[in-house]
Parts: C-alpha cells; sequence; structure tokens
C-alpha cells in the first residue's frame, strides 16, 4: 500500500509484448495500485497490435480499465522492430480474448487530463518506448510536480539487446527518454542486467503453473514456455514485470543512486545509457533484484487471484 494506506495511483504505460503482458497482469492483481489508464504506444508490435493485446489482457484479468491508444512512432521517426521473440502479434502465439473498445482520446492527452486531476501525485511506470510520457510532459512541463515516482524498464548499464550499445526502450525512442529524465521527477530505472537476473527457468514455469487454474494464469504460463530459451540460459528472462514487484515489494530490490545520461547522437551508440553510481542519494535509482525466487513467487501468487 501507499504510505497514507491507500493503493498507490498509477499509470501504467505499455507495449504487449509478452513480457509486459505478465507485468500488466500482475498489476491488475495487486490491490496495492490504482491503476488510474492503461496508455499504448507501438513498440514491441505495431500500435493496432499493442492496443488489442493490452485491451485483451484487461478483459483477460476481468477488470474494466480506461486503456487509451498513443504514440505509433517515436518523436523523431519510426519506432525499431521489436524482438522477434515476441512475434507478430506481440504475445508469441498465445491468443488472449477480445476486448472492449479503447478510450476515446489519446495517450498523451489522457496522461495529462490524470495529472492535472489526481488529487495526489501519481506514479508513472512506462515498460515501452517512452513516447507518450514524454509528449504527456513535454507538452505541459509543470505536470512533473504531480509525479510521485517515473519507474522505467529502460536501458543497460553494459551491452544492449537492441544493438551492442543499446537495449531496446531507450533505443525505440532516446529522445523521449531524454525529457523524462530532464523532467525533475523522481527516476527509478529497471535496466536490462535486472531483468536478466530473473529467468523464467522450467522450474519456476512450474511453480507458476501449479500456483492455480484461472485462465490468466494459464495464459502466463503459456506465454513463457513459448518464449525462446537461449541455449546458454537457463531461460527467458523477466523484465517489465519488476517495475510493477518493485512497487508492490520493494524489499526484493536494491536500490542504487546513479546519475543518468542518454546518447541521442546518429550513429552505433545511440540509445546508450550512461550510468554511474552517485556516491550520496540522487533523484534517479537503479534497481538490483536481491530475490529472484522471491520476485517469481510473488508473480505465481497474484497471478493466482485472477479469474
Amino acid at each position: 500500500m501507499h504510505a497514507s494506506g491507500l493503493p498507490r495511483p498509477i499509470l501504467l504505460d505499455c507495449d504487449p509484448g509478452t513480457d509486459d503482458a505478465l507485468a500488466i497482469l500482475l498489476a491488475l492483481a495487486s490491490p496495492e495500485l490504482a491503476i488510474e489508464a492503461i496508455t499504448v504506444p507501438g513498440g514491441n508490435a505495431p500500435l493496432e497490435r499493442t492496443l488489442a493485446n493490452a485491451l485483451g489482457l484487461v478483459a483477460l484479468a476481468g477488470k474494466t480499465i480506461p486503456v487509451h491508444a498513443g504514440a505509433d512512432r517515436a518523436l523523431l521517426g519510426p519506432y525499431p522492430p521489436g524482438w522477434s521473440g515476441h512475434g507478430a502479434d506481440g504475445m508469441a502465439g498465445v491468443a488472449l480474448p477480445p476486448g472492449q473498445a479503447a478510450a476515446p482520446g489519446i495517450a498523451a492527452d489522457a496522461i495529462r487530463a490524470a495529472l492535472g486531476a489526481a488529487p495526489a501525485p501519481l506514479t508513472l511506470v512506462g515498460i515501452a518506448p517512452a513516447t507518450n510520457l514524454a509528449l504527456a510532459l513535454a507538452t505541459e512541463p509543470a505536470l512533473a510536480a504531480n509525479v510521485a515516482e517515473i519507474v522505467l524498464m529502460s536501458g543497460a548499464r553494459n551491452a544492449g539487446n537492441t544493438t551492442p550499445a543499446a537495449e531496446f526502450n531507450a533505443h525505440a525512442d532516446p529522445e523521449a527518454l531524454a525529457i523524462l529524465t530532464a523532467s525533475g521527477a523522481p527516476l527509478t530505472l529497471v535496466p536490462l542486467e535486472a531483468g536478466r537476473a530473473v529467468r523464467a527457468s522450467p522450474a519456476r514455469i512450474a511453480s507458476l503453473a501449479a500456483a492455480g487454474s484461472g485462465r490468466a494464469i494459464r495464459t502466463a504460463g503459456a506465454i513463457l514456455t513459448a518464449l525462446p530459451r537461449p541455449a546458454a540460459e537457463t531461460g527467458p528472462a523477466l523484465y517489465d514485470p519488476l517495475a510493477i514487484a518493485w512497487l508492490i515489494r520493494p524489499a526484493l530490490f536494491r536500490a542504487r543512486p546513479i546519475t543518468l545520461a542518454i546518447d541521442r547522437d546518429p550513429g552505433p551508440a545511440r540509445g546508450r545509457t550512461l550510468i554511474a553510481e552517485a556516491p550520496a542519494p540522487t533523484r534517479t535509482r537503479l534497481l538490483e533484484p536481491l530475490d529472484p525466487d522471491g520476485i517469481f513467487a510473488l508473480l505465481a501468487e497474484r497471478l493466482a487471484r485472477l479469474p
């Protein structure tokens, strides 16, 4: 719960995408969070697919949350192709139920409206290219005062996964990411390395399957089973759900103060996140998982609550 004892109000910006799907379900299953809206850019798949997937996941969970369509391209050009493991549908071939119609209006307007109307500061959770969030804050910068925290799955300390230098979300729209880092709002970063430390091993997938029999947890298990397994790894990495797990159970993580800059120049280093340890607390933090088994147990326990 929030410090007030009430659920923490959040706005979730996502581009589902397989790991986004698990993050969305985890958020929808957690009473510690009050999801004001879900906003969707393209990214892991074209916007028409990521939007349909977000609507389908809300329906799968049996919830009623407004879902707004957002950017279909980055601020300065098209998004790069998403990871091939997501498949053309973004869900690695795992079927979702049809959802309701998208909420009216575009994502950036919905974000601004939510921030302007919120009685208490909102937490912005971004697990996609940062375009929607950046458009909202760039066009009305004063709204950053209404942001309690920005939690992003973005960037890497070392090698990237889209290029040797860059993680996908950061590479997809580095200008948008830079707008968020300059907004003045507290920023918590879930880097590529954090997700790689939490692997969906066969044993963990089996544990998730044993936790419940509802359609949501069965869909999550099907997604994890469908993902490619690199020969050198124990299973696919769990990236986006870590941003939600941090809000629910921060004791599962270590938060390190850092400085952060983004390479926005053309060339092979575009989208690289320049991360340095800070000797004293800063408004920017980097998350490191402390208990991968505990994170996976949290995912299983919460998804078992859904229909």
